[in-house]
């Protein structure tokens, strides 16, 4: 292909003609609830990391009563969390003489039709469900709500003892009716209420018996116009409306009927009304919440002219990128004083542990990598689910960070309190605000994206990124590594310089899909790399994963030959990634052993390298405006491939099968 430093900042070639390939099977389902088992650990729910594919797992909880109809904004809220991932949907509603429950296996449009019949469209107090099956598979029955005696509820997150519980209310002669442990927490509600009839006494005993986590919404049969909500582990929010009070498991579902919010502390009881609200703690009377207002808007939920989520949320992260960015400059330099984190605090650091999962794994795998070049700080990422198990070595110095885009993720928050425990500092990066992990670590940094309602994450891992690579250059900086000019030309590129490039990329829209027709009717993709582009790799082998369902791993380039290199066969997809010049001619060798072994080679590398056409069959070229600035250009690109890709496979993208978007539960 010769020199291509003359060649646009973004351009391909495909050689010769595609050949006719067996269609990939779209059927490979992955039973991840069932092969992951739930295992008894301290009291709060973890999740599992897997190489092949991000398990997640999140209810949705929607409650109202007021002076309003219950059910239009029972399934207007549930219908904004249908980006969770659910599997089956409910609601239970109060009328004059009855809670009246409709429930059913499917989407929200099954529900509604059934509603369309019913008398619950005229009730004032209602509390609704989207349900991820766990205990359980997907049924009617073991739709949420659940009703045993006078208690009805809806439940985000597992109990973990449910079957001790259950053997014992069974022998009493309590019958159950589905395979769930909600029906369990119900039942055993239920008994505490009979004996101590009181509602407040009775949710707080019969919450002391469960271990895991639980967000619960619960109506009383005599309690006519009232709900009860508490939660450990998992998230609740309240909200005030003109028209009355709600609940939910997340903010986005009350946009749409009012801004005011508060989050309800674990452990304390809301009692909603229709004419107040009130939350009863262990240790105080009654009080009233103290309502925030949010900056998020209904419409930064929607869709916004883009065919799906996933695809507006991509387009968002130039100015993603700045809204992060920016409160974390003055004068040209890094400064995190407004997050109140002052200098001295990163003149103290002397090796850095970054705990995540999924996306956020590999967005501290990226800033680690940039922490070490620029900083020259030791920092070692770890997956949260195995890091109180195997805890690695903290010495004085050792600052701990956690990133989650939900605030919520259950193993990042087990992690963090393990830290805390042991007397690490710990500094969060969340997108959502004052989440649970924003609140309890000793610092907090908010990547201010906005709502991000694809199950995939874009945004929220690019800014994740973009914050890792300022702490690095804030640290460089105040410890006089770098001078001032150079911190102000690293700021620049990430603040300018990677926007731009990001936007560039996307404007290439046509380029990217070339190569999307490359990859979709295989069953199998490899990703390679070296340095920083092994990690995007493994970002880049995610998102193919959770959206299109085709196989695909990730490997640092020069592992190929210690045997990942026998699973190359003819027209087999290898997509390369180089970003740093450096790497190149290394990488390019490795493209030659893969090229003779028969793969269709996809190389994603900077304008100013040189490639060689015998190594690859198509060359995309992202810009070489800076470092931080192609690393973000190649994010881009490998994020709209594996939309392309299965768009092409006619995949549901923004909500993957078998996955949902918060991880609360293990």
């Amino acid at each position: 292909m010769g020199n291509r430093k003359t060649m646009p900042a973004a351009f391909i070639k495909i050689k010769g003609h595609q050949c006719h390939l067996k269609k990939a099977i779209l059927g490979m389902v992955f039973s991840l609830c069932s092969k992951y088992k739930i295992r008894k650990g301290n009291g709060r729910a973890e999740s599992h990391f897997c190489s092949a594919i991000t398990v997640y797992i999140m209810c949705g909880i929607i409650g109202y009563t007021g002076n309003s109809c219950a059910s239009p904004k029972i399934t207007k809220g549930l219908s904004v969390l249908e980006y969770r991932g659910y599997d089956s949907v409910g609601i239970a509603a109060a009328n004059e003489n009855e809670i009246s429950i409709i429930k059913c296996k499917g989407r929200i449009t099954s529900l509604e039709e059934k509603l369309s019949d019913s008398l619950l469209q005229e009730s004032h107090t209602a509390i609704g469900h989207t349900r991820w099956a766990t205990h359980g598979g997907p049924s009617d029955t073991n739709a949420h709500p659940h009703r045993v005696g006078d208690v009805v509820l809806v439940h985000n997150g597992i109990i973990e003892n449910y079957m001790e519980i259950k053997k014992e209310l069974t022998e009493s002669g309590v019958k159950f009716s589905s395979e769930t442990d909600t029906e369990v927490a119900a039942a055993w509600i239920n008994r505490c209420y009979c004996n101590l009839k009181d509602p407040i006494p009775a949710i707080r005993e019969a919450c002391s018996r469960f271990t895991g986590s639980y967000a619960f919404a619960i109506m009383f049969e005599n309690l006519k116009g009232e709900i009860y909500a508490i939660r450990r582990g998992s998230p609740l929010i309240l909200a005030e409306g003109k028209d009355g009070y709600y609940l939910a498991s997340d903010i986005t579902a009350l946009l749409p009927f009012t801004p005011k919010y508060h989050i309800l502390d674990e452990n304390s009881i809301a009692c909603l009304k229709s004419n107040e609200i009130k939350i009863f703690s262990d240790s105080k009377d009654a009080c009233i919440p103290e309502w925030k207002i949010t900056s998020i808007t209904p419409e930064a939920a929607q869709k916004g002219g883009f065919s799906h989520f996933m695809l507006k949320e991509i387009h968002e992260q130039p100015e993603a990128i700045l809204k992060s960015v920016s409160p974390r400059i003055i004068n040209g330099l890094p400064d995190f004083s407004g997050d109140g984190i002052h200098g001295d605090f990163w003149k103290k650091i002397k090796n850095i542990q970054i705990v995540a999962c999924g996306s956020a794994t590999h967005a501290g795998l990226a800033g680690g990598y940039f922490l070490e070049k620029l900083a020259k700080i030791p920092t070692s990422s770890y997956i949260a689910s195995e890091y109180r198990y195997t805890p690695p070595i903290a010495t004085d110095g050792t600052l701990v960070i956690l990133i989650s885009q939900s605030g919520e993720t259950a193993d990042t928050l087990a992690a963090l309190r393990y830290a805390k425990a042991h007397n690490i500092p710990t500094l969060a990066i969340v997108n959502a605000v004052e989440t649970t992990i924003a609140r309890e670590a000793d610092y907090k940094i908010y990547t201010y994206a906005g709502p991000e309602i694809a199950v995939a994450t874009t945004k929220g891992y690019c800014t994740q990124v973009s914050v890792l690579y300022m702490i690095a250059v804030a640290i460089a900086h105040q410890k006089g590594d770098i001078s001032d000019q150079t911190a102000k030309e690293l700021v620049e590129n990430i603040s300018q310089g990677a926007p731009k490039a990001i936007s560039h990329i996307l404007s290439q829209r046509n380029i990217l899909t070339e190569i999307a027709k490359k990859l979709y009717r295989h069953e199998h993709v490899f990703y390679i790399g070296r340095g920083i582009d092994f990690h995007i790799c493994a970002e880049a082998s995610l998102k193919l994963k959770e959206i299109s369902y085709i196989h695909s791993e990730a490997y640092a380039a020069g592992e190929l030959k210690h045997g990942t290199i026998s699973l190359i066969e003819n027209d087999t997809p290898v997509i390369a990634i180089v970003t740093e010049n450096r790497l190149y001619e290394k990488t390019e060798s490795n493209l030659r052993e893969v090229k003779s072994r028969g793969a269709d080679v996809i190389l994603i590398c900077r304008d100013d390298i040189s490639s060689d056409n015998h190594s690859t069959d198509s060359v995309l070229t992202i810009p070489s405006t800076s470092d931080v600035a192609s690393v973000f250009a190649a994010i881009a690109a490998v994020q709209i491939i594996a939309f392309d890709a299965a768009l092409l496979r006619n995949c549901d993208i923004d909500r993957p099968r078998n996955l949902a978007k918060s991880v609360t539960v293990e």
